[in-house]
């Protein structure tokens, strides 16, 4: 029986997931990185069919062990596919399975970027394309982001219904960013610890999109990672930013049931810089400088890691470099750069108003 009474995200139930081998596949996931440089299809496809469970045995799986089972099938799926094989024409006995998996998991028919980094295990067990030190640091990066950038969404949730003059707006603003100061931390590991290269040729590859009953999808990606939906409730739900706003879209369908709901809720409604504005030409226009203040220095933790990510981004996807002209989760280095761009101008805006500059209307924002 499906069994859902640890919530998604929470401690207990990520190490459920980690310690869960339901199809047996410890051996084999520890051999993928032997099989791997050998581009050997044929051994690649005998292992998933080995691992590869019936549709009918994944309705007695739990929730944990769907998430195990989606985890362990993509990586051998994600590397068929890298070496030129599309995975449902090589084993079409996979795809009703990974279409189960998603049904029971309410998540997307294949592995994401929770899978393969958060959900992975840890020491002897854990699940690699490569085996390469750096290929666990960048999965050690996301791991380390995941529990705080959690934390954090859910206190979007509070902010997107505390106004600015309230006397807690700015301390859940504060709050929030230092949660996402774990994004800084993160970045910087893969800056010290990740090759542009390595990335670009030897790790890239593996997160190319396969297709389940028509649809594309995309493989594990650092786009991902909901850093999106702590933009939109901050700044992106009411700032009319077509490219942004439909990279998003694209992304929103590979997160979390729980994200998906967020996102629900905040898309086109005003953001916590909207709402500053119109409160600052208000008759509450004296008590939101604290507030303002507050997404000053969260804008300012937010655009230092996006200044990061572009500058990693624009070396592994140089010409000279790369492999494919945009990054996993199908955003370009262009798309990077417009939105950190845009970070950076409302946290000007929010900086006018700590400074009772003239005010600035919403609308203004779109132009």
């Amino acid at each position: 029986m499906l069994t859902t009474t640890v919530a998604y995200g929470s401690v207990e139930q990520i190490r459920a997931v980690q310690a869960a081998d339901p199809l047996g596949a410890d051996e084999l996931c520890a051999r993928l990185p032997r099989i791997n440089p050998r581009a050997d299809l044929f051994a690649l496809a005998t292992a998933l069919r080995r691992i590869l469970p019936d549709t009918a045995d994944v309705g007695g799986f739990s929730r944990d062990a769907c998430l195990a089972a989606m985890r362990d099938i993509g990586l051998f799926a994600g590397s068929i596919k890298r070496h030129g094989a599309e995975p449902g024409r090589v084993v079409p006995e996979l795809l009703p399975v990974l279409e189960e998996l998603g049904r029971r998991t309410g998540m997307v028919p294949r592995d994401t970027v929770l899978h393969y980094c958060v959900w992975n295990p840890t020491g002897e067990r854990r699940r690699t394309y490569t085996g390469d030190a750096q290929e666990r640091a960048l999965q050690d990066s996301v791991r380390h982001a995941f529990p705080r950038l959690h934390t954090a969404l859910e206190l979007c949730g509070e902010l997107s219904r505390t106004e600015p003059w309230e006397p807690g707006f700015a301390p859940l603003v504060a709050e929030i960013g230092g949660h996402a100061q774990v994004m800084v931390e993160s970045i910087d590991r893969v800056i010290a610890d990740v090759s542009p290269e390595f990335f670009a040729r030897g790790l890239r590859p593996y997160f190319e999109e396969f297709t389940v009953d028509g649809t594309a999808y995309l493989g594990p990606a650092a786009a991902q990672v909901p850093l999106w939906l702590v933009d939109e409730v901050v700044w992106l739900s009411d700032a009319g930013v077509d490219a942004y706003e439909r990279f998003l879209l694209d992304s929103v369908p590979y997160g979390l049931p729980r994200w998906r709901d967020l996102h629900a809720a905040w898309h086109g409604r005003p953001s916590a810089v909207g709402r500053l504005l119109t409160a600052a030409g208000g008759p509450h226009a004296g008590a939101v400088r604290a507030g303002a203040e507050a997404l000053v220095e969260l804008l300012r933790t937010v655009t230092t890691f996006r200044g990061r990510h572009l500058r990693i981004a624009r070396q592994a996807y140089r010409e000279d470099v790369r492999l494919y002209p945009l990054g996993s989760g199908g955003g370009s280095v262009d798309l990077l750069r417009e939105v950190l761009l845009l970070t950076r101008e409302n946290a000007r805006i929010a900086r006018e108003r700590a400074h009772a500059s003239p005010t600035r209307t919403p609308a203004a924002r779109r132009a």
